[in-house]
């Protein structure tokens, strides 16, 4: 029955993009090739009127996209930060998926706490306000705890959600499959791993215990950071469905009238912003992985103020480091040395060509060094570098794509506060002050500690582990036996498939 529902499904969707006239643009912005486009235009174009017709005065893709619910309005906020795969200025468009569902009524989300919690909504609040903010996972209310009189937001998960997501989950692994399928150009680009990156977020973003865990664990690793706070959990409010945090009063980082009306230094602030991002990833391996002016909020005393943690990142030692290096190299201009890191971290494929790759990144950094601070642009260097990925045979790092896009994100979110900002001097100090203390003499010796540590654990089993390992070389074990599959099952399958693309373009 799965397998049906996820045809069904795709065709809905291909019938909403041809009905909205999105088909075309998105097509073309992954630049698909022809067996793409016939497939595309197979499921969509004979199914149209089926389509669903959405809102008239939004742009094609955004008009499908929330046509199709709140799974396709996630999907593409994913997708925004994918310039790699949906170009630039597509990705740009993306960026305005927030916040596109109406809330659900009130009634609903008491019953929903009341179910999550196992008591009445009037026995843990004494207050419990309507919406004040709807996304498309889940709503927000203002309430006020009985026990201590403390005012909290409280996060309630849409009814049926979890069950509508996986329904479309499937069919995004379906569609994933076709594009692998169809177009091997793009299995550079790793659609199943995009998939299985974006079900991981939204799974984590299902459970709000695991978003209360985030956030107690961001607060533990910033406590000690001047100028930052984090809500603090409401543990005894909070279950699967239902997260209780601090609630938090500040001016939101995007109402600009409002923070020069404050006295707020608008320079400082933008500069804040950014190097406290900084500091979180390269410092802990844990930074806030939506920070979008909604997110962020400037409080009474001047502390940046973090809200959501449905989606944090996190990025091991060894990626912080490579990161670092690739940053201060392209901050010294010095091409060779990014390039080195990369084919050290397996970045490129080491039968490339190191010096061609350097030239690479001199035709990628100089020209946006050549230009004045307002030009100098993190999210511009990102999109020449995904440029250059084809030519060299990078594959997508899903374990940056966070990093990568939220990098975008503040950037903009800075430059909205000061668009004369130049991103790379700002970051020098971070990312200057982090080398010293991760590849220094000092680091050097921690790693040596904590080899020679994991070492000790292991030392009563080393003799066992060394005989092992000797008996296994010595006899190796037989490869295992291929299925043999004729040869004229191969050929009758080409000739198949190829009549049916023939067919299919000829209907189009």
């Amino acid at each position: 029955m799965r397998g049906p529902h996820n045809l069904w499904r795709l065709i809905q969707t291909g019938a909403t993009f041809e009905r909205t006239g999105a088909m075309k643009q998105a097509l073309e912005a992954v630049d698909a090739p022809p067996a793409v486009r016939v497939m595309a235009r197979v499921l969509g174009w004979p199914f149209q009127w089926f389509g669903l017709a959405g809102d008239p005065t939004q742009p094609p893709i955004l008009r499908a996209l929330t046509a199709l619910g709140p799974f396709y309005i996630k999907f593409g906020q994913l997708m925004s930060t994918r310039p790699d795969i949906v170009g630039a200025e597509l990705a740009h468009e993306l960026t305005v998926l927030q916040d596109k569902l109406p809330p659900f009524s009130t009634e609903e989300a008491r019953r929903a706490v009341e179910a999550e919690l196992d008591k009445p909504v009037d026995e843990v609040f004494s207050s419990f306000s309507d919406a004040v903010a709807a996304a498309s996972l889940a709503q927000v209310h203002q309430a006020i705890l009985r026990e201590t009189g403390e005012t909290v937001a409280v996060k309630v998960l849409r009814p049926g959600i979890e069950r509508a997501f996986m329904k479309d989950v499937d069919a995004f692994y379906l569609a994933a499959w076709l594009i692998e399928t169809f177009a091997p150009f793009a299995r550079r680009l790793r659609p199943r791993a995009v998939i299985e990156h974006f079900e991981g977020i939204v799974l984590g973003e299902l459970d709000l215990r695991m978003e209360a865990a985030a956030a107690n664990e961001f607060a533990d690793t910033t406590k000690d950071d001047d100028g930052f706070r984090v809500p603090a959990v409401i543990w005894t409010a909070t279950e699967r469905r239902v997260l209780t945090l601090e609630w938090m009063t500040g001016i939101n980082v995007g109402n600009i009238p409002a923070l020069r009306e404050n006295g707020t230094d608008l320079i400082r602030l933008s500069e804040r912003i950014l190097q406290t991002f900084l500091t979180h990833a390269l410092r802990d391996g844990l930074f806030h992985g939506d920070m979008h002016q909604g997110n962020l909020k400037l409080g009474e005393g001047n502390e940046l103020i973090a809200l959501d943690f449905g989606i944090m990142g996190r990025i091991d030692i060894f990626t912080r480091r490579t990161y670092a290096e690739i940053i201060i190299g392209f901050l010294q201009r010095d091409y060779t040395r990014v390039a080195k890191v990369h084919f050290e971290a397996g970045y490129v494929p080491a039968n490339q060509d190191m010096d061609a790759f350097a030239q690479a990144l001199r035709a990628i950094g100089e020209p946006i060094f050549g230009q004045d601070a307002t030009h100098i642009s993190m999210a511009r260097l990102l999109a020449h570098l995904f440029e250059v990925t084809e030519r060299f045979g990078m594959e997508t790092r899903t374990e940056l794509i966070l990093l990568q896009r939220t990098m975008v994100v503040v950037e903009g979110v800075a430059r909205s506060l000061n668009p004369a900002m130049n991103m790379w001097e700002t970051s020098r100090p971070v990312v200057t002050d982090y080398i010293a203390s991760s590849l220094g003499p000092k680091a050097f010796a921690k790693d040596l500690t904590e080899t020679m540590r994991i070492l000790t654990r292991f030392g009563p089993r080393l003799p066992y582990m060394a005989e092992k390992a000797l008996m296994a070389a010595s006899n190796p074990p037989a490869p295992p036996e291929r299925p043999h599959i004729p040869g004229w099952i191969w050929g009758l399958g080409g000739t198949v498939a190829g009549a049916t693309l023939v067919a299919l373009g000829s209907m189009l």
